[in-house]
């Protein structure tokens, strides 16, 4: 199972604003939609998809398994009530969203209960999100490298997350970037203006290239169509070994998401 190199992000979209951005994607041509559990907008989520006259066999939907439910008999029940919500009978990809606080719960523990949910029928794929190196190699190790799907973490020019993308493909595990434009900080970044005017493109579109072309899947959002549509262009876009470089020297560890009960950053 392939997953699609470029998703629609709904992370902090609530009620009719996700169902329009939702609805609007669709239409666009985005075909892979990403939720979790904590984000509270399943429902209004799968609302969009029913609503549209895409088929299901043409979507990708993936949601994420919240830490209230990671011990192992709280972990299938909640996503049988998230696919109630998407109003779906299957997910196609379901990740643990974060390691559980403290490794209160052992990884072993809650991937072996998501392995039971791709076992059931409930989702066709399962993989991890926020681990750190060690929790990774748990995670394989109780489930092995080749059913973990993908590794949903935090990437952008300015936080490039360089031990876990090496790691993740040392053990040939696929990523997917979250936060890729970091909350928009791209797009008044001297660089990114410089090669996106090169390009005759926007600096948005050059850092999704970027992740795009090392083999990374991106998951932007956004409220307004035409920087949906924007986004989706930078498939497009081809970026030379200089650009490629030169956006390597933003990095400067700027970590967007970093609740208090994140693991210990590799």
């Amino acid at each position: 199972m392939q997953i699609p190199a470029f998703g629609l992000g709904t992370f902090r979209l609530q009620g009719q604003q996700v169902i329009d951005s939702v609805r609007t994607g669709l239409e666009l041509g985005y075909r892979h939609i990403d939720t979790a559990q904590i984000y509270g907008n399943e429902a209004d989520v799968g609302q969009a998809i029913a609503e549209s006259a895409v088929p299901r066999s043409e979507l990708f939907v993936t949601t994420k398994i919240w830490i209230d439910h990671l011990n192992h008999d709280a972990l299938i029940p909640s996503l049988r009530e998230s696919l109630d919500k998407l109003r779906l009978e299957q997910l196609d990809l379901t990740l643990i969203h974060w390691p559980a606080p403290n490794d209160a719960i052992p990884v072993a523990e809650y991937m072996a209960a998501l392995l039971e949910a791709k076992q059931q029928g409930l989702t066709r794929a399962i993989g991890i999100s926020n681990f750190t190196n060690a929790q990774a190699q748990q995670a394989i190790d109780a489930v092995g490298a080749a059913e973990i799907a993908t590794h949903q973490v935090e990437i952008h020019p300015f936080l490039q997350n360089r031990k876990v993308v090496a790691f993740a493909e040392q053990q040939g595990i696929h990523l997917t970037a979250y936060m890729p434009l970091a909350y928009g900080k791209v797009m008044s970044e001297p660089l990114l203006q410089r090669i996106a005017a090169a390009h005759d493109v926007s600096p948005a579109q050059v850092a999704l290239a970027w992740l795009l072309q090392r083999g990374i899947a991106v998951i932007p959002s956004s409220t307004k169509g035409a920087n949906l549509a924007s986004n989706l262009a930078a498939q497009a876009l081809r970026l030379s070994p200089e650009d490629m470089a030169a956006i390597a020297t933003l990095e400067r560890g700027e970590r967007l998401a970093n609740p208090d009960f994140a693991p210990h950053w590799d």
